[in-house]
């Protein structure tokens, strides 16, 4: 939102603007697919395509290009090493990244306001750059990513799902909910925040989450939180019953994760029970519970700091 946002101020501002947007990364690159930044005529700039001196060569790069008055843009691959004999970026991480310089002209204006709108709503939609043209579709595609490019790099097409790309469904709007909300909120995630009890504080202070679901019963969180593989569920409410009672509802759904906060005993009986009642080892043996990496949580921010790596590490896949 920040680099789109900039953009709109400095072409309202008569300034010229140079978008760098990462394309396509490999290995350890430290600027992943879709970071993006720009830089405009005046010198400043907002964003990130991974940092370093690798950046700072782009930054000088993108203000040189907009001292000349032709509108152009280019593909650039980069190698993080300092042995590879071309394309190097000065940097020893290893890995590569191809990055995209592309001046935004005037008539590309429409098409950022419409992003722009899109995304301060909380919404998905489809941002599609060739190497002469910037497009925005409000339709989201099905994949985070989708790149076609020629070896030449004469010519490519690139997608990217605008807007949230994961959803977390956090069942339970206590002090963790709360905490962990703050936190997720900022990583690329859709938070939907449920509750059964109307007039809890921390439902109130909790400014974070996306959407606030006040519920007659956890019981009915089958009808509301739909199956997905980017849908985190987190099972954090008021006692044993109402955990009970929610997982119950979306034992039979289908997650990228379930974590079910909760002391060990607690949750050791009611596994036991589960089993008892012939539930299939296979669902049980999908949530994550206790939730979160051991780091010997304490306070309620260590707690959620452990949910979040966990959740992290799934979504990017480490374990």
């Amino acid at each position: 939102m920040q680099v789109w946002q900039f953009i709109q101020q400095k072409k309202q501002d008569s300034k010229r603007v140079m978008l760098l947007y990462v394309l396509e990364s490999l290995g350890s690159s430290p600027g992943r697919q879709g970071f993006n930044m720009a830089v405009s005529s005046d010198g400043d700039f907002c964003g990130t395509i991974g940092g370093g001196i690798m950046e700072h060569k782009f930054v000088e790069l993108a203000k040189s290009r907009l001292r000349i008055p032709e509108i152009n843009s280019d593909i650039i691959r980069q190698v993080h090493d300092k042995s590879s004999p071309k394309n190097q970026s000065g940097m020893i991480c290893s890995g590569e990244q191809t990055i995209f310089i592309y001046e935004i002209s005037d008539n590309d204006l429409l098409q950022i306001n419409k992003l722009v709108q899109s995304l301060s709503q909380n919404k998905n939609g489809t941002l599609e750059l060739t190497i002469d043209s910037l497009r925005f579709n409000e339709q989201a595609p099905l994949k985070p990513f989708y790149l076609e490019l020629k070896e030449d790099f004469s010519s490519f097409n690139f997608i990217e799902k605008t807007g949230p790309k994961n959803i977390l469904h956090i069942i339970g709007g206590g002090h963790c909910a709360l905490a962990l909300s703050q936190l997720m909120c900022k990583m690329d995630f859709y938070i939907h925040l449920y509750d059964d009890r109307k007039a809890l504080s921390t439902i109130h202070e909790n400014k974070s989450a996306h959407e606030i679901h006040i519920v007659d019963s956890y019981s009915h969180l089958d009808e509301l939180i739909a199956s997905g593989s980017n849908v985190y569920v987190v099972i954090m409410t008021f006692g044993y019953k109402t955990d009970d009672t929610a997982l119950r509802a979306l034992l039979e759904k289908s997650f990228k994760y379930t974590g079910l906060l909760g002391s060990r005993k607690k949750i050791e009986k009611m596994f036991n029970d589960y089993k008892k009642e012939k539930i299939s080892s296979a669902l049980l043996n999908n949530i994550k519970a206790p939730i979160g990496i051991f780091i010997k949580s304490e306070t309620v921010h260590e707690i959620a700091v452990s949910i979040a790596a966990e959740i992290i590490s799934i979504k990017n896949s480490v374990q």
